[in-house]
Order: structure tokens, then C-alpha cells, then sequence
């Protein structure tokens, strides 16, 4: 289970430490292989292998000739990129999903149970303070919610 946010920052070659805290889980759980993805918010999502396999076979599943399951494939299993922590705990972030999440140097890591989401700090900012409700109302999905 992976909670918590944290502040990173990924090098020019797009290399990436994984915090400490997480990393114990991962070998535990995959090895420390991950499958780094797109997601259509515009962040990336990263999964351990495990995790991740029955998603994307549940998602290639899915009837092709709609075109909007079509292109969500496209994007989730499209950018599936398999990756593995080096010895020092890092992963690499390729080009390509680096550019279609526009990630910058300094990037936000938001632990989301199952996954991560990996933010270009700048967006994640946006993205939290759209997060926050408006005018008190929750969204219909969250209705009798509490914490």
C-alpha cells in the first residue's frame, strides 16, 4: 500500500530514486520491476509488475472498434514502459513519457494505493488546488463519503 506524497528530483538523463520508504515493498512485491505508463490527467502512472499485468490485460480486452476505448489503450498500454530499480533505488523515465507528462526536473511522487502517480511538481500544485471541492458540494461518485 503506497501513501504519502513526495518531492524528487529526476536528473537530466531522466533518472529517478524511488524514497526509501517504498522501495523494501517494491523488491518485496515485483522485484522492483515497475511498468511506468500515461494516464490521461497528464502524469504517469507507475505500478509493480504484478499489479500491473492484470490491468492491462483487463484493458486490452476491452472492444477495440469503440473508438474511445481504442484510444484509451492506445495511451495506457501504448506508453507501458517496463522498468527495474537499479542498486541505488533509481528507475528510468523515458523520453517519451517524460515528454507527455511534460516533467521537469523537480517532480511529485503521490502514492495512490496499488500505484503512483508521478507529477511535474508545477502541475501537481495545479492539480491539488483543483482537487479541493467547491462550494462544500461533493462529487456525486462521493456522496455519503467521510473520512
Amino acid at each position: 500500500m503506497f501513501r504519502g506524497v513526495a518531492q524528487l528530483s529526476m536528473d537530466g538523463k531522466g533518472r529517478l530514486a524511488i524514497p526509501t520508504k517504498y522501495r523494501e515493498a517494491l523488491l518485496a512485491h515485483g522485484d522492483g520491476k515497475l511498468v511506468i505508463t500515461a494516464d490521461p490527467s497528464k502524469c504517469l502512472l507507475l505500478y509493480p509488475l504484478p499489479d500491473w499485468e492484470p490491468i492491462y490485460r483487463q484493458l486490452m480486452a476491452l472492444p477495440s472498434f469503440d473508438p474511445n476505448v481504442r484510444g484509451v489503450q492506445r495511451l495506457i498500454g501504448g506508453y507501458a514502459d517496463d522498468v527495474e530499480m537499479d542498486a541505488q533505488g533509481r528507475i528510468l523515465v523515458s523520453p517519451s513519457l517524460r515528454e507527455f507528462a511534460s516533467l521537469s526536473r523537480a517532480v511529485t511522487l503521490v502514492g495512490q494505493g496499488a500505484k503512483f502517480e508521478l507529477w511535474d511538481a508545477l502541475r501537481w500544485g495545479e492539480q491539488r488546488e483543483r482537487a479541493s471541492v467547491p462550494g462544500g458540494g461533493m462529487p456525486p461518485g462521493l456522496e455519503g463519503f467521510s473520512l
